[in-house]
């Protein structure tokens, strides 16, 4: 582990390599998991800002889910997360013209439609954030469903954390990320 103003970064984060690949996987992660997506405490209002933009995406077991029994919840750690099918899918997947799970926030973001991407754990995967006791940990998150994700990062030569960089400026700052970048590549020239 690296400390990086107070955060500890996992080696994996810069030196294993990840492109997502939904051409292969179909946005699996979406719906494999035991659990919705983990959410910050912060992102619940802005969610339900947009909610009645992004509800036309959704299939009608997601609307009606989302209606009865809201969007988001605490699962078995009492941790927020969004809501979620029994199937495993989150409340807010649906699939597009080539069978991959989108995400319907992430639709409406990118038609313009709304100013907020995604739930902000969503834009760091494979990174997991952790709440430690005095620290916080961004962890590499490795899943066997994201093996063409590795595949295609080592192809292309593409460090997780660059892969993410948006989401970790998002997350972070502009500044944690470019100190990131130097201890990385001081790191991988070493």
């Amino acid at each position: 582990m690296l400390d990086l103003k107070g955060y500890l970064i996992s080696e994996d984060i810069i030196e294993k390599q990840f492109v997502c690949n939904l051409d292969k996987c179909k946005g699996v992660c979406c719906m494999a998991g035991d659990t919705g997506a983990p959410l910050d405490e912060d992102e619940i209002p802005v969610m339900e800002q947009h909610l009645e933009k992004v509800i036309p995406y959704l299939p009608k077991k997601s609307q009606d889910k989302i209606r009865k029994e809201g969007f988001w919840k605490r699962d078995d750690d009492y941790e927020l997360v969004t809501n979620f099918h029994a199937t495993g899918e989150c409340v807010f997947v649906f699939y597009d013209e080539k069978k991959i799970l989108k995400c319907a926030y992430e639709q409406a973001y990118l038609k313009g439609e709304i100013d907020w991407k995604k739930p902000v754990s969503c834009h760091l995967y494979p990174i997991r954030v952790e709440r430690l006791k005095n620290h916080t940990a961004l962890n590499y998150h490795k899943w066997n469903i994201c093996s063409d994700a590795c595949k295609l990062g080592k192809e292309l030569k593409v460090p997780i954390y660059t892969f993410v960089k948006d989401g970790i400026i998002r997350k972070f700052g502009e500044d944690f990320y470019n100190e990131l970048d130097e201890v990385a590549k001081a790191w991988l020239a070493r």
